[in-house]
């Protein structure tokens, strides 16, 4: 098998940015199911916003790189990985056990 070296534009983490904002549009409804409690999803090009009563999750995108913050003012930085994962500073992370983390804080 020979290496391959891939050009990943900014297409591709576009598309990981709209997967990325589906699972948490999944997983809060998931976890809001008990209660018939729901989170609101907002999607932009470069901005994720959930929030449910007083939480609060915002992400922001440029190109791979992405930046949370929580409405406690706790934040962080992330970047997509070309395996579709998120890393950070505990490591990569597969994009739908970061986005369940979240929701489930989310809707507690």
């Amino acid at each position: 098998m020979s290496s391959q070296c891939f050009d990943l534009s900014s297409d591709v983490w576009g598309e990981l940015w709209v997967s990325l904002s589906s699972l948490l549009r999944s997983y809060t409804a998931a976890h809001g199911l008990h209660r018939n409690s729901y989170a609101t999803v907002e999607l932009d090009e470069d901005r994720i916003l959930v929030y449910h009563g007083d939480k609060r999750l915002e992400l922001e995108r440029a190109g791979a790189d992405v930046n949370w913050k929580r409405e406690d003012g706790s934040e962080g930085a992330l970047q997509f990985t070309p395996a579709g994962r998120l890393s950070g500073p505990a490591g990569e992370e597969e994009m739908d056990m970061a986005a369940e983390t979240w929701a489930r804080e989310l809707m507690q």
